[in-house]
């Protein structure tokens, strides 16, 4: 089912840029989901916690540093779950964590993420919570490019569910 509400919110916010862009993982390509556009209007954040919240159930929440703190906070807001931020690696000051925030060991925790591409950010999140003692095998996604992500997280037992994907973003988009 495509959330029209949330593709009509992205685009009045104008999160989806048409031109020459340089990725994260190296690659180009001519558009661009700015997360940080999205993640920064409240009406954005709050359809995506809302969606979010209908796919969570009671499990711990994670939200990857830096893009995914907004996300995973305010769903916790919607929903009451608690959770915890993973970051890329451990800081090297103060208590030299790289997962902030507390959980059970096998406690069931779902991460939240903002755009996948390769899904390699999403991985090296799992794989840390699952180093921790987490139970992890879903990855919930605002953005699915539909470029590999889906399939590198199935070669690691993680489902990849995402609220929206680039073709359904882009179908019909003004590209002027």
């Amino acid at each position: 089912m495509v959330n029209q509400e949330l593709i009509d919110a992205l685009r009045a916010a104008e999160a989806v840029k048409f031109g020459e862009f340089e990725l994260s993982h190296g690659g180009t390509s001519e558009y661009y989901v700015d997360k940080y556009v999205f993640e920064t209007d409240p009406h954005c954040l709050e359809l995506i916690a809302e969606a979010f919240a209908e796919r969570v159930g009671d499990s711990k929440l994670a939200g990857v540093a830096l893009g995914a703190v907004p996300l995973v906070a305010a769903t916790a807001v919607e929903t009451g779950n608690p959770y915890v931020i993973v970051r890329k690696k451990a800081k090297e000051y103060g208590t030299g964590n790289q997962i902030e925030g507390e959980f059970e060991d096998g406690e069931e925790v779902v991460v939240l993420e903002d755009i996948a591409t390769t899904g390699q950010s999403a991985i090296d999140a799992v794989e840390a919570l699952r180093d921790a003692g987490a139970v992890v095998d879903r990855v919930l996604v605002v953005v699915d490019r539909e470029e590999g992500a889906h399939e590198n997280l199935a070669e690691h037992d993680i489902e990849l569910e995402s609220l929206l994907t680039a073709s359904e973003l882009l179908a019909d988009a003004d590209r002027a």
